[in-house]
């Protein structure tokens, strides 16, 4: 369902209270994702797991969102899809799920969801990249695309960029 104005109560939900909400200190893949329209930055953190089948999951995800109620909702809602699938399931998953498990984002909003979806596809990418394992060409293209839009962010919010990075260096992020 499509919101013109307003927001549904599964979003509010996510929104007051998100599940997974936080800093992971050691943590197998770190994802950032930004958009330029509205500042929203979100970090997204996987942890690597075997399940019964020796298969990989994502055992553990966290997340750091600034940003409005459909950014934090929508990087709430993520964690809860994939945790405990499969890296190659987690890759699946795309904007239209993330809303519609929030019953539907307002029209202006669904750019949000796009943020959560970047910042998974990121912290994935990081994990197979520093474990050298083969990344999918698709995910490969979808890398390219959001370090690209990492670039203009960085370019166009420098100052932000470098106090962000101050703030999280004394975290020990």
């Amino acid at each position: 369902m499509i919101k013109i104005g307003s927001y549904t109560k599964e979003a509010i939900k996510h929104f007051k209270n998100p599940h997974n909400y936080g800093q992971m200190k050691k943590y197998d893949g770190l994802g950032k994702a930004g958009n330029i329209v509205c500042g929203d930055v979100m970090y997204l953190y996987i942890k690597i797991g075997k399940d019964e089948k020796g298969r990989e999951i994502i055992k553990n995800i966290k997340f750091e969102t600034y940003g409005c109620l459909a950014a934090i909702a929508t990087s709430s809602v993520i964690t809860d899809l994939v945790k405990g699938k499969t890296i190659k399931e987690a890759l699946r998953f795309n904007r239209q799920e993330v809303v519609d498990s929030l019953g539907g984002l307002p029209l202006v909003k669904i750019h949000c969801s796009v943020l959560a979806v970047d910042a998974l596809l990121e912290a994935i990418h990081d994990y197979l990249s520093k474990n050298k394992k083969p990344i999918p060409k698709k995910l490969q293209e979808k890398h390219q695309r959001i370090k690209k839009e990492k670039k203009e962010i960085e370019k166009r919010y420098k100052e932000w960029e470098r106090i962000d990075g101050k703030i999280r260096k004394k975290q020990d992020l």
